[in-house]
């Protein structure tokens, strides 16, 4: 089948819908959010505050909101930092959860999915351990970045709901300091993790964790459908994840610390921080500074996605058996090969021709891809604006064996728009972010950052519509 990306946001009314409380007491505890000395907006999603009824709001009600933390009507009072446990670097670490965030409220979108607004620099929790639960404004920025170019790119991803500079000056290890600070607030589809499901195993709670998967199913998967429900829950989590790892090596995307409280039970990606595109087909290329040994780099992520399944799977055995969690895992290679095919084939614009072919056509591009004689933006921007595909105007001879196969291929969109008339492809590589970056640090000039957020938006169009 092809692959659909998310539909584009539409408008709608708001609709609180606190579902988290039916969890009980043991799933988050209460918390404030920092008393910050100023709140500067600098971001807010002109996209996505309407899906979810908020796009009246005006400034000084949305710095209320999501500077200032103010509740919303008939929503979280206050907001709960959830607890979770998780593999690490594949170490197991039961003293995280939310350090510096919090789940902020839960509403109904334009397609009346369950979403929660979570955050990211609000403050200490009881989670934070020795951290001042802050966020450096860089940070957001890059946030920013990453969910707009993702999203675009047809992956699932969280949004970037808001940012809210806060007057802070921050000490950072890993970048020059004092640098300044913000509050962001993330719009997600589930703040569950595979590491909520591990916390629940590790203390052995049997009746929350029943309740957690019919809240899951509940709430993210139209029900519970048979009697065994736990391993329901797992094949369908494990399809999502298949098609989150088809995505990210379609669009060339290192997320650099896939853990598995980085997990989404819905297969969202989310939680940038030391993401990265490769620029080239580099199956070794890291995003982290710290991922010494590659254990997430660009194609061993499929990998670690499928090992964090397993963690999951693991949890779930307290309360379901074996046998159908092993199915599920063991099919997940096949699930993955078909999502990135199918995703592959939808950045190009051409119709699925079934897995054989595709994964033939995919497998030819990799070939060409690896020489490194041409960028992955480059590859799919070229070939994407190609109306005739028998008769395209590369004719580099490492790319020989994919023309072939492309050529009977039939077009899945008709490239129209003007974003294929530009000179060069839509990137996101590192020089780019640390020059947008740049200009906000040393002059505080947002412009770049409004003009990328726009040719990303564009290219976004482009891809779904042509």
């Amino acid at each position: 089948m092809p692959y659909k990306p998310q539909s584009e946001p539409g408008k709608s009314v708001y609709q609180p819908d606190v579902q988290i409380t039916r969890l009980g007491e043991k799933i988050g505890d209460p918390v404030a959010a920092a008393d910050f000395p100023e709140h500067i907006l600098r971001f807010r999603n002109d996209r996505w505050d309407q899906s979810v009824g908020l796009h009246a709001l005006g400034d000084e009600q949305w710095i209320a909101h999501f500077g200032k933390f103010e509740p919303l009507a008939d929503n979280l009072d206050p907001p709960l930092a959830l607890r979770y446990h998780g593999h690490q670097f594949r170490t197991y670490n039961p003293e995280i959860g939310d350090g510096r965030g919090f789940l902020f409220a839960q509403l109904r979108d334009h397609e009346n999915r369950l979403m929660d607004l979570g955050t990211k620099g609000s403050g200490p929790t009881p989670w934070s351990r020795a951290g001042d639960g802050r966020l450096t404004l860089k940070g957001a920025v890059r946030e920013i970045l990453a969910t707009e170019m993702l999203e675009a790119l047809g992956v699932n991803t969280s949004k970037t709901f808001s940012v809210v500079e806060t007057g802070e000056k921050l000490t950072r290890g890993d970048e020059p300091s004092p640098t300044r600070s913000a509050v962001m607030t993330r719009l997600s589809h589930s703040h569950i993790r595979i590491g909520t499901f591990q916390r629940i195993a590790f203390e052995k709670n049997e009746e929350l964790m029943h309740r957690l998967v019919s809240y899951c199913l509940d709430q993210y998967y139209g029900g519970v459908q048979t009697d065994d429900p736990a391993s329901e829950l797992f094949e369908k989590v494990a399809q999502q994840v298949a098609g989150l790892a088809g995505s990210y090596m379609t669009a060339g995307f290192v997320h650099g610390v896939l853990n598995t409280d980085n997990i989404n039970i819905t297969g969202e990606s989310f939680d940038y921080g030391p993401w990265r595109f490769t620029p080239y087909w580099e199956p070794g290329f890291t995003a982290a500074y710290f991922d010494h040994e590659g254990l997430y780099c660009f194609a061993r992520q499929p990998e670690a996605l499928h090992w964090n399944l397993a963690q999951l799977a693991s949890a779930l055995r307290l309360i379901a058996d074996s046998e159908p969690l092993v199915a599920t895992l063991e099919g997940f290679p096949k699930a993955y090969g078909t999502a990135f095919t199918e995703h592959f084939c939808w950045r190009l614009g051409i119709e699925s021709g079934g897995f054989e072919k595709d994964r033939d056509l995919v497998v030819a591009a990799e070939k060409g891809l690896a020489q490194k004689t041409v960028e992955i933006d480059r590859f799919f921007f070229d070939w994407g604006k190609v109306a005739d595909l028998a008769s395209p105007e590369d004719m580099s001879p490492e790319f020989s064996d994919f023309r072939s196969l492309i050529a009977d291929r039939s077009r899945s969109r008709i490239p129209v728009s003007k974003h294929w008339q530009k000179p060069a492809p839509c990137s996101m590589h590192i020089e780019e972010v640390e020059s947008i970056w740049a200009a906000i640090s040393e002059n505080d000039d947002w412009t770049p950052l409004s003009k990328k957020i726009k040719n990303i938006r564009d290219m976004g169009i482009a891809l779904r519509k042509g």
